[in-house]
């Protein structure tokens, strides 16, 4: 696929323009938590590096803590950051729609060409609306996914404010892999707590593509305590699994019955970002494999991938391990432009969830490269307690906070 891929994006990179770079250059295609950690951390690593991002928008909004958004807990405003801060990078407001792996050059949707000696794509994560038989992007304008953090989470929260008290929400939640495993489990909470504080005649329903999923005894030990009746988990074993909607009646059909809503919020299967697609860095699955040390593509040479868009072995996807990502892609970068051996890394992830305001729970996990993968350090982890006071619970909703604050203070300035 790789090779294929690659000679047909070498057919059309036939550009007017080429933009060289004097210096060993870096290109970073991709302004989330991965792409904008990866080129901050390249600059700092090696002042010398010309470092490129590539991103088509103005300002990135962040997927975590955008469930609060949902639950009129927080503005949207709150999750938008600018890319004023990258004084040091050039940032090129430009959307990238090929590579030649073999000319090293990134071809931008203005025709223009960008030479690399290095490429990190961070291309995030595509929804795949050919994945689910009646769900398409024009069912997306009325039975919201919400899963790019942005207008699709607006409309999803106003539905939620318009409907009226004893209506019912069904959320459909797709089988692994996806980016944020917790996250239609935090949704849930978050939409519950709304409910409950607002509409408490109304119900979720949770249509599940699985049997098991991250925290699964801590988030239902928090629904029992905080929403008893107001959630139902449907899981696969049940019928939970989503096999056609209609958009016209907002009913998700399984393989069990159908589920009339009120309000949907269909969460469809997922894939490597298009670019990943385009430059032959992406497999049969959809996702990226990798080389676990320098994230290096294992089917393109000189091009490296991180972020949501990566077969991570143990290491989900995540904001926190986009960000752990980059920092060691741009390590193993730094070194391989000045002919030096990479380190092996060690990498850490945290996901954090909140239930309600004030109660949040959390997995940690510790990985290393080890048979071609990250693999989860034994021992180096954990859940919360499933056992814990109110105390405990809030601390970990502080450390939410202070996490969120944190990490787009570091990647965004």
């Amino acid at each position: 696929m790789g090779g294929a891929a690659a000679s047909v994006a070498a057919a059309v990179l036939v550009a007017p323009h080429v933009r060289a770079q004097a210096r060993p250059g870096v290109v970073v295609v991709g302004g989330g938590f991965a792409g904008a950690s990866c080129a901050r951390a390249l600059k700092q690593l090696d002042r010398d590096l010309a470092v490129t991002l590539i991103e088509p928008e103005a300002a990135y909004v962040a997927c975590p803590f955008s469930n609060a958004v949902l639950a009129g807990l927080r503005d949207i405003e709150a999750q938008t950051f600018s890319y004023d801060q990258f004084d040091d990078i050039e940032f090129i407001r430009r959307r990238a729609v090929a590579v030649d792996a073999e000319r090293r050059r990134v071809r931008l949707d203005d025709g223009e060409d960008i030479d690399y000696t290095r490429l990190v794509l961070a291309p995030g994560i595509e929804l795949r609306f050919d994945a689910l038989p009646g769900y398409d992007e024009a069912a997306a304008e009325s039975m919201p996914h919400a899963w790019k953090a942005g207008s699709q989470t607006l409309m999803l929260r106003d539905q939620l404010a318009a409907m009226p008290d004893g209506g019912v929400v069904v959320l459909s939640a797709p089988a692994n892999p996806f980016r944020c495993p917790p996250g239609p489990y935090e949704r849930a909470s978050l939409i519950a707590h709304y409910l409950k504080t607002s509409k408490p005649r109304s119900k979720l329903i949770i249509l599940d593509a699985k049997d098991a999923f991250s925290k699964q005894r801590l988030f239902e030990a928090a629904w029992q305590e905080l929403y008893p009746g107001l959630i139902e988990w449907v899981p696969l074993s049940s019928g939970g699994r989503v096999t056609e909607i209609d958009p016209a009646t907002r009913t998700l059909v399984t393989e069990f019955g159908s589920h009339r809503a009120d309000v949907a919020n269909v969460i469809p299967p997922q894939r490597a970002g298009r670019i990943a697609q385009l430059a032959g860095v992406a497999d049969q699955t959809g996702w990226c494999p990798i080389d676990p040390v320098t994230f290096e593509s294992r089917l393109q040479p000189e091009i490296h991938v991180i972020g949501d868009a990566v077969i991570g072995g143990a290491m989900p996807k995540s904001a926190f391990t986009a960000n752990a990502q980059a920092k060691a892609c741009a390590a193993a970068v730094a070194a391989l432009v000045r002919e030096r051996q990479p380190a092996q890394p060690k990498l850490i992830n945290t996901c954090y969830s909140l239930v309600a305001p004030g109660y949040g729970i959390s997995i940690a996990g510790v990985y290393q490269p080890r048979d071609g993968l990250l693999a989860e350090v034994e021992g180096a982890g954990g859940t919360s307690p499933l056992e814990a006071p109110s105390s405990v619970r809030e601390l970990e909703a502080a450390y939410a906070e202070d996490w969120f604050r944190t990490i787009t203070r570091e990647v965004f300035g």
